[in-house]
């Protein structure tokens, strides 16, 4: 098993939670965050002064999936949530252990 966490712009959200739905992917864990990379911010003017958001609002999407599933998974995020511009994310895999489901208490892939 894996758990692929997604960084993505605000506005690609309904884009991969979408393409994510249709692939057979509906579980997941979305947050609002705030991050910046190679963007490194937006400069500005505002009335003659100039300023610098340096750390921009990005959505994070987090997925434990099949190890089977994960190159239609990242491939779906990238296709639905790139726009081509700097600042369009990063995806980050890691391995799980294990899962268990509190209700029912079934484990491993059966708790996906």
């Amino acid at each position: 098993m894996k758990r692929v966490v997604a960084i993505i712009r605000q506005e690609k959200l309904e884009d991969v939670k979408n393409a994510l739905h249709e692939i057979g992917c509906d579980g997941m864990n979305v947050s609002e965050v705030k991050g910046r990379g190679r963007q490194m911010g937006i400069k500005e003017t505002y009335r003659g002064s100039k300023y610098c958001i340096d750390l921009l609002p990005k959505t994070r999407i987090e997925l434990v999936i099949k190890k089977e599933d994960l190159d239609l998974v990242t491939e779906t995020i990238v296709n639905s949530g790139k726009t081509g511009e700097i600042g369009d994310g990063k995806i980050f895999i890691s391995p799980i252990e294990e899962i268990i489901r509190i209700r029912t208490g079934e484990k491993g892939k059966d708790a996906i």
